[in-house]
């Protein structure tokens, strides 16, 4: 599928399970003349950068690389990626239940709903929006009861769950879910260098991914 310059296929799983990478973040710090700081953060959201080349493994991961970055034209056309450490409403390697993240509150009316996940501790709290769950995966529960199957669905493209008007949550009741999910990137290099001399001695090309903002 193709919608709004990004193809809904991901990048293969044996290059991503190698990927290096993960989320960043862009703070202004300004140095005060008494020694102290202040610090300002500019983005609201982190934004996550990944390095597909440390997943090759051989010429045929070389090959499947290039084709699949020929088939995106480079930068033009997004992608699902895979990230092997951050990829599950809960913790990682532990499976989704319905209850891992609390994404809204019934007041009687409302049957959509955004698939989020929340990053949190004593310290502070952040929550990151999931675009790109993974099809099948979604679980979805109010106040702790799952509901079936039939009871709700879920977009794939957006991360938003309808409840149906059966099973609409009464106000007040907490509407949770679980998932998996992808994360919409694209390459950022419209050029992959290769010595193939190089890369039979063990040296691999870089090619860099960047996370897409909605």
């Amino acid at each position: 599928m193709m919608s709004n310059g990004f193809h809904e296929v991901r990048l293969p799983l044996r290059l991503s399970l190698g990927a290096s990478g993960g989320p960043g973040r862009r703070t202004d710090i300004v140095a005060l003349s008494n020694g102290g700081e202040t610090r300002n953060a500019r983005w609201a959201d982190a934004r996550r950068r990944y390095d597909v080349g440390t997943g090759l493994r051989g010429l045929d991961d070389l090959y499947r690389l290039i084709e699949f970055f020929e088939a995106r034209r480079g930068q033009l056309y997004g992608f699902r990626f895979f990230d092997p450490v951050d990829n599950r409403s809960g913790a990682h390697g532990q499976a989704v239940t319905a209850i891992d993240q609390l994404i809204g509150e019934g007041d009687g009316v409302t049957t959509q709903f955004e698939l989020t996940k929340t990053y949190a501790d004593l310290g502070g709290t952040t929550t990151r929006r999931i675009e790109k769950p993974v099809e099948g995966s979604v679980l979805v529960a109010v106040d702790g009861s799952p509901l079936a199957q039939g009871d709700f669905s879920v977009d794939p493209v957006a991360g938003q769950v309808t409840i149906a008007p059966a099973a609409v949550p009464p106000s007040g009741a907490e509407v949770s879910a679980g998932f998996e999910f992808d994360i919409p990137v694209r390459f950022d290099i419209d050029r992959i260098e290769i010595s193939l001399a190089a890369f039979k001695a063990g040296s691999v090309p870089s090619v860099p991914l960047v996370e897409i903002k909605p």
